[in-house]
């Protein structure tokens, strides 16, 4: 069977070359004799292959040298409850603009005063919602928000302004897809799965003057300060999921980095929305101003239309279009790894359902 066109949200599509080499690397890596995976994290052979994903991962997003560079486990359910368990002091501040990004406050509210200052859950998440700056606490430990909502298909086009309080971000979902300027964030945060590599690994990024003040409850897994001195080696690391990191950021940098990606993602989701608001027979669910690159969300007239589109659709090569059990419809992921030509297949397909089903 040829390889799909996979439109799922996470584990997603990985680029072809990647997997390509981690096969041929699969029972000999480099002369070893043995697979990535049967390495032991302390040796020497393998820490050059987690230096050098974490550096690529620097190199690509432009991070300081004021920040460090963690690759954890957990993914970014667990930085919900190491993001206060590192920062928080007296109060955060938090924007509810998605199902992530509520679960990340309510795991906040365990640990401390945390603020709602802004919410979209009343319009069922469909647009990023407009945070009024008197409603921001100039004094908080921090202000976090999930750059990329990947259930409802939106995403900040512009970030908030903060002053002297550390912006946190947890960019699982459109991490290394656009540029961002690393300098504007305290902390940033993102599960591997969507755009870095295979599930298992999590990327943090924190500055460094952030460090060294945990709470005394922090368990040792989730305290960064800790990770950052043992080098993210605290314990055992995901090291086949790190080893699979790095040759996706090879992969990236051929694209031309964040920038060259970034121009095609445009394209992808240009075209794609394009077919959607070209027709009468899809509705596009999140508002325009604030769609996302990486999520696109809608649906067909009804229910019953959106299961025929997700079956045939699988039929012809298109997989995983079916969308998240609390909002229902269709959702196409054309992350980083999707290529162009996977949007230009699913953008045929929509026309032809289209003009049998209308």
């Amino acid at each position: 069977m040829s390889r799909v066109y996979n439109f799922a949200p996470g584990p997603a599509m990985l680029p072809e070359e990647a997997l390509a080499t981690a096969a041929a690397e699969m029972l000999d890596f480099g002369g070893t004799g043995m697979s990535v995976m049967e390495m032991s994290h302390r040796a020497k052979g393998y820490q050059a292959i987690f230096d050098e994903a974490a550096a690529l991962i620097r190199e690509l997003m432009g991070v300081p040298e004021k920040y460090t560079v963690l690759l954890l486990q957990g993914g970014a359910t667990g930085q919900f409850a190491a993001v206060p368990l590192n920062l928080l002091k007296t109060s955060a501040d938090y924007v509810d603009s998605g199902n992530f990004a509520s679960g990340a406050m309510k795991q906040a509210q365990a640990y401390g005063t945390v603020r709602c200052v802004a919410s979209s859950k009343g319009d069922n998440y469909d647009h990023i919602p407009a945070i009024d700056p008197a409603q921001l606490d100039p004094k908080a430990d921090y202000l976090h928000i999930t750059t990329n909502n990947t259930i409802f298909g939106t995403r900040w086009t512009s970030l908030p302004e903060t002053g002297n309080v550390p912006l946190v971000a947890d960019m699982s979902s459109n991490i290394l897809s656009q540029p961002y300027d690393v300098s504007r964030f305290g902390v940033i945060y993102a599960g591997a799965q969507k755009n870095i590599g295979p599930a298992g690994l999590t990327v943090v990024i924190v500055r460094r003057d952030l460090l060294g003040t945990p709470s005394p409850l922090c368990p040792k897994i989730l305290n960064w300060t800790l990770m950052d001195e043992k080098g993210s080696m605290l314990n055992t690391p995901p090291t086949y999921a790190v080893y699979m990191t790095g040759l996706c950021m090879k992969w990236l940098k051929k694209q031309g980095g964040v920038a060259g990606i970034y121009q095609v993602n445009q394209e992808k989701a240009k075209l794609l929305y394009g077919t959607l608001d070209d027709s009468s027979f899809y509705h596009p669910t999140a508002r325009v101003s604030d769609r996302s690159l990486m999520n696109v969300t809608f649906t067909t007239p009804n229910p019953e239309l959106d299961a025929q589109f997700v079956k045939e659709a699988a039929q012809n090569g298109l997989t995983n279009l079916k969308g998240h059990r609390l909002v229902g419809g269709l959702r196409a992921s054309i992350y980083n790894a999707m290529p162009l030509e996977g949007v230009q297949a699913l953008c045929a397909f929509l026309k032809k359902f289209e003009m049998e089903n209308r």
